[in-house]
């Protein structure tokens, strides 16, 4: 691999610079920007570290559970893989803006490679308007008392989404608390009919301007009958005009349905975003 000038751990000196870098992707940087504004750049408090690359910051990565590069060109990528390369995997995964994705996936795949899968086209959608469709009025936040009825859709839905079980492997304690700390916050949605989940949402991440919906499912007898376009149109109503949030997310290129279902919620693509499973 060609060295290159390095990557650097970004510190509170930097910060002012980072929340800069962030606040001219908002929609695309919406992961990253949440952690920040919450914690500062300080790897303790932010669960991962920063990385920076070049003088004016020319680059930017998250480096956590999820691998995030934001910004930069192949020197960038190049430096992000060096400093990666040098010490243990702990992400699982790539995730981001697709150019920066697949550029720093090709750099570390001889070395972490093969990928369990790589999803290279993800449209990133966003949404700033109210819902141009009706709102399904019975999605509603879920109470902290309702997690157990919630679980089961939560690991249906990331086992789908993902193809694996997070409650495998001694995973299932570690998932129910994140789960459980989305429902605290009031940042998971839900359908319930007779006790059971047939539609679910949450807000991911949640910066100053951007909210990200990710964990959208339906139930497998209730699809392909609008549940889905009328539930992801009451999360995303919540973001716009309860909470003063543009409403986002990214969905695989393959799935039409869902791609179709967004369009007529009033989601339009504004980038793509690329994912890397490891």
């Amino acid at each position: 691999m060609l060295k290159l000038a390095g990557a650097r751990l970004l510190e509170e000196r930097d910060e002012r610079q980072v929340r800069s870098v962030l606040d001219s992707a908002p929609v695309a940087a919406c992961m990253v920007a949440a952690r920040v504004e919450e914690a500062g750049v300080r790897p303790l408090r932010l669960g991962g570290e920063l990385w920076g690359h070049g003088s004016r910051l020319s680059g930017l990565c998250f480096s956590g559970a999820n691998l995030i590069p934001l910004r930069g060109g192949s020197d960038a990528m190049r430096a992000f893989a060096d400093r990666a390369l040098r010490r243990r995997r702990v992400c699982s995964s790539l995730v981001g803006p697709s150019e920066q994705v697949l550029e720093l996936w090709s750099e570390v795949e001889s070395q972490w490679g093969p990928a369990r899968e790589i999803r290279a086209d993800q449209p990133l959608m966003a949404l700033s308007e109210p819902a141009r469709i009706p709102v399904d009025p019975l999605v509603r936040q879920v109470r902290p008392d309702e997690l157990e009825r919630y679980l089961p859709a939560a690991v249906a839905m990331f086992t789908e989404e993902v193809g694996v079980d997070p409650s495998a492997d001694g995973g299932f304690a570690g998932y129910r608390a994140r789960v459980a700390d989305l429902i605290a916050a009031g940042r998971a949605f839900a359908r319930f009919e007779d006790g059971e989940v047939v539609f679910k949402a949450e807000i991911g991440a949640l910066s100053r301007t951007v909210g990200q919906i990710q964990g959208v499912w339906v139930h497998p007898d209730r699809r392909s009958t609008g549940l889905g376009t009328a539930g992801t149109a009451a999360v995303a109503d919540r973001l716009v005009r309860g909470l003063g949030r543009t409403a986002s997310l990214y969905v695989n290129d393959f799935n039409h349905a869902a791609r179709n279902a967004y369009r007529k919620v009033g989601f339009r693509s504004v980038g793509a975003f690329s994912t890397v499973l490891l």
